[in-house]
């Protein structure tokens, strides 16, 4: 007779960070980022505080990582590189467009967004962990694009993506306006044209 296997603590030690971070996200979704606590967390995960903090060092940086795993499950960010630069960059905005314009996902995130604005230490690890691996996965696909002249070839590409985007974040945090996928084309057939190849 075989004896029981012994449980594998990696394996519970896992389980329960994946339970922290859906009860953290969920809570957010539902509460708003104000009221909810890590003993909240704790209790919606079913772990003790302690276990919390054993891995993050705040509030904030739980729910910015509940979030940071379901925006990169885990995988390295690339865009999709078909060939044709416009093509590909209306197809990332349209769907960025279309997050922002969910209320599910908005409420979590624009209330996330105000701490990162607030909180220098959040800031940073935001910077460090999706800000930064973002836009380097962004100027690569821009790279490609100034390869095979579509972009031109001294474009700054840090102003590029300032072009790009901020005209859809400020949009969306002073709702200003509609974020729709007509919305997304513009602002790349614009961003397009500003830094186009010299004729």
């Amino acid at each position: 007779m075989s004896s029981p296997r012994k449980p594998n603590p990696a394996r519970r030690s896992e389980r329960s960070r994946q339970a922290v971070l859906d009860a953290a996200r969920r809570l957010v979704s539902e509460l708003g980022y104000e009221k909810v606590s890590i003993e909240a967390i704790a209790a919606r995960a079913g772990v003790g505080k302690q276990t919390i903090y054993r891995w993050w060092p705040s509030k904030g940086a739980v729910i910015f990582d509940s979030f940071l795993a379901l925006s990169t499950d885990g995988e390295s960010i690339r865009l999709p590189d078909t060939g044709d630069l416009e093509a590909d960059l209306k197809t990332v905005m349209r769907a960025t467009v279309a997050e922002f314009a969910d209320p599910a996902f908005e409420a979590p995130i624009r209330a996330l967004t105000l701490q990162v604005i607030g909180d220098p230490g959040l800031a940073s690890l935001y910077r460090e962990k999706l800000s930064d691996p973002v836009d380097e996965a962004k100027k690569e696909r821009l790279r490609s694009g100034q390869r095979a002249g579509q972009l031109a070839a001294d474009a700054d590409l840090d102003l590029v993506l300032e072009v790009l985007y901020a005209p859809l974040y400020q949009r969306w945090q002073l709702r200003s306006g509609d974020l729709t996928p007509e919305y997304a084309d513009t602002l790349v057939e614009i961003t397009l044209r500003a830094f186009a190849p010299s004729a």
